[in-house]
């Protein structure tokens, strides 16, 4: 199969993962209640957590990262897909659940999503980094959305760098500059 096609495949493949709200799904069949109606009103494992408790949350995040992360890890270790390959699909699968059809294109913030992206693209480096930003983000500022949006710039600003000189690929700068612009935008103030 030749790169495009192979291409395009993992694209719909990873976006339609992507889209499945599985986070809301235990919302409303596991806990019996629609998560949309907790705290932000978004159909993310947050809200799982806010609506149900640490029981239902953990099986929720799991499912949030892994509908990132089993796509993009099949493309590049079964599909042989690297480099700008993998850009695209990398990006359809956040954008997949921040954009389902499955809610009438309102899903959630794809935090988690993204994780589990990083985590089949650079098998744990990047998701680890990220979290440590995203931990000490947390501190600095007093909301969620401006610890995102300052850890998503400092990867950005590391993985420009490290890309510049030679340690990353250009690719995997343009898929962080894709996941900080979507989250920008899921993070935004809604209030």
């Amino acid at each position: 199969m030749n790169l495009e096609l192979q291409t395009g495949l993992w694209t719909l493949i990873a976006g339609g993962m992507g889209a499945l709200p599985l986070a809301w799904a235990i919302g409303r069949w596991g806990i019996g209640v629609e998560i949309r109606s907790f705290g932000d009103g978004n159909p993310g494992a947050m809200n799982v957590l806010r609506a149900g408790g640490w029981k239902w949350f953990v099986p929720a995040l799991l499912l949030e990262f892994l509908k990132g992360a089993l796509p993009i890890a099949l493309a590049r270790w079964l599909g042989g897909v690297s480099g700008w390959a993998l850009v695209l699909p990398a990006l359809a699968a956040p954008l997949g659940h921040a954009f389902t059809p499955w809610l009438r294109f309102r899903g959630g913030k794809a935090l988690a999503v993204t994780f589990g992206v990083w985590c089949g693209l650079t098998e744990w480096r990047v998701p680890i980094l990220l979290g440590g930003l995203f931990a000490v983000a947390l501190r600095l500022f007093r909301s969620e959305e401006q610890a995102v949006r300052a850890g998503m710039l400092a990867l950005d600003l590391l993985l420009g760098g490290a890309a510049l000189i030679g340690f990353a690929s250009v690719s995997l700068w343009a898929v962080a500059l894709g996941h900080t612009l979507l989250l920008l935008w899921t993070h935004r103030r809604t209030t």
